[in-house]
């Protein structure tokens, strides 16, 4: 694409904004203590419901949800809308859970769903499993908002291709990941949750307009689904079944929108976003609310659509960049630049949040946990910071390094890994006395090996391994997403193994019976 210097300039001037704020938010609502780590990484668990109503949204509509929702709308049709019941899902079986687990988190001073594993079942090896599958479902989730970004930098023609050399075309980005990173260990969470209420502002105002001024643009809803469906049949079919490519089981469908849906909430990004909140009041009221989000869901996937329609044909037929481009085409320049930085801040947002994460596990749960000398609260606050700018710049390098694909490939592995930590947070949730550690450390090597071995033999269109997140698993006729298939294996050996350990009287793992060292404390070896 071209560069147009209005498109730029407002892109500039918004991004420069929610820098200075970035920076800012370290003032607002001032730590008390600023070498505590839940007041860096928490907000010191005082954010009311608005706060955390737009928190959560930050977090859950990213730039690459914004980007590739619509672009699966674009290849596959109607199968895209699968992320309207994913988030129905997400919401019911949070408003399930999490109040009960923001209030342990608050009595005891859990700041990862890790040091809640640990104070229920008391066992280190699978505290730990725990911790390495949050870290590496959270990685390839983090690299992908950088692609995000750096679509919309290429839909501008800014770096990219467009450059003449490497330095200059991947220095957009390596500018925005900087000054990401600064902010970041400067102000913690609270940078993201002020921005957030600019980032969500913008992408309202964007996606309201889309729905009504692009309509008007290609002479109504009508014509749009018509043009759109012609556009759709004239897919390529599939070589091997001679199908329209765009066909998709219904299973598929069902099983991809369910566990979608139910593994949010177990990413170390959405929990320290839940944490956050001031109790367990406050995530009741997100959850009843959070929906809302799913009307902005739906009309964002309409984009698709509309592209479609608009007959674009995406940059370097990546569909990614479909509605970059018909953003573009569309809309006036200035109101271009300002869609372009709603969709970085939907990058920078969550990225922040899942660097801190990052950085949370690894201070937390490895660092003050197997440390021979006692820790302070100051030392582990610092490794968290130190970690949240490392974690990016592996991410960087992942987006620079490799393709894009490979860091979508990675993603959908780790929405594979990270649902099979769900029985044990659901049975440490709701009963004390039936699980057992070795059966469900046992379920949850068994899912993620299965779930690795799954995606690994799908083929992608150029004959590469982990080529998509579902398959047909060895005990249905029918394909499913991975990651169910991988959670009900998952769950019989927790069950089985749980019955067989009461059968032959193994020794019950003991309830908690005293709180976690407070945040603020030192801590050896034995907490966490």
């Amino acid at each position: 694409m071209n560069f147009d210097a209005v498109t730029f300039s407002v892109f500039l001037a918004l991004l420069l904004l929610v820098t200075v704020m970035g920076f800012v938010a370290s003032r607002w609502r001032r730590a008390a203590d600023g070498d505590r780590l839940d007041e860096w990484a928490l907000g010191g668990r005082t954010f009311g419901p608005l706060i955390t109503w737009v928190l959560l949204g930050g977090d859950l509509y990213s730039a690459y949800t914004l980007i590739a929702i619509p672009a699966a709308l674009f290849s596959m049709g109607a199968f895209g809308f699968y992320a309207i019941p994913n988030a129905v899902v997400l919401y019911a079986l949070g408003f399930l859970f999490l109040p009960k687990l923001v209030s342990l988190a608050h009595k005891n001073g859990y700041v990862t769903l890790t040091d809640f594993v640990s104070d229920r079942f008391r066992s280190k090896p699978l505290s730990l499993a725990i911790t390495i599958t949050g870290l590496l479902a959270t990685m390839p989730y983090l690299a992908l908002q950088l692609v995000g970004l750096e679509v919309v930098l290429g839909a501008m023609g800014i770096g990219g291709s467009a450059a003449g050399n490497w330095f200059m075309r991947d220095l957009p980005l390596l500018l925005a990941f900087g000054v990401l990173a600064a902010y970041t260990y400067s102000s913690g969470l609270r940078a993201p949750a002020l921005i957030a209420f600019v980032k969500d502002a913008l992408v309202y105002i964007v996606v309201i307009a889309a729905v009504i001024y692009i309509p008007i643009r290609l002479g109504g809803f009508d014509s749009i689904f018509d043009a759109a469906s012609k556009a759709l049949a004239d897919k390529p079919t599939t070589p091997k079944t001679g199908d329209p490519a765009v066909a998709v089981d219904p299973t598929v469908y069902m099983t991809l929108a369910l566990g979608s849906g139910m593994a949010f909430f177990l990413y170390p990004h959405a929990i320290t976003g839940v944490f956050a909140s001031r109790g367990a009041r406050t995530v009741r009221r997100n959850m009843s609310l959070l929906p809302l989000y799913t009307v902005l869901l739906g009309l964002v996937a309409l984009l698709g659509i509309m592209a479609l329609a608009a007959g674009i044909t995406p940059r370097d037929g990546n569909p990614q960049y479909a509605v970059p481009q018909l953003l573009s085409e569309m809309f006036p320049s200035w109101l271009t630049g300002v869609a372009f930085a709603a969709i970085a801040m939907s990058a920078l947002v969550p990225a922040a949040i899942m660097a801190i994460a990052a950085g949370n596990l690894v201070s937390r749960n490895i660092y003050r946990t197997y440390s021979r000398r006692p820790v302070t609260a100051r030392s582990e606050t610092l490794v968290s910071k130190v970690v949240s700018v490392l974690v990016k710049a592996g991410a960087l390098a992942f987006v620079l390094t490799l393709d894009a694909n490979a860091a979508v490939n990675f993603q959908l592995l780790g929405g594979i890994w990270i649902l099979q930590t769900l029985p044990t947070v659901l049975l440490g949730l709701f009963t004390k006395r039936f699980a057992s550690t070795y059966a469900l450390m046992t379920g949850l090597l068994v899912g993620v090996a299965y779930g690795t071995w799954a995606a690994y033999g799908v083929e992608s269109p150029t004959g590469g391994p982990f080529g998509g997140s579902t398959a047909t698993p060895f005990f249905l006729s029918s394909p499913l997403y991975i990651a169910i298939s991988a959670l009900v294996l998952n769950s019989v050996i927790v069950t089985a193994g749980s019955l067989l350990a009461r059968m032959f009287r193994a020794p019950e793992q003991p309830a908690p019976t005293e709180q976690m060292a407070p945040v603020g404390e030192p801590a050896g070896r034995s907490t966490g």
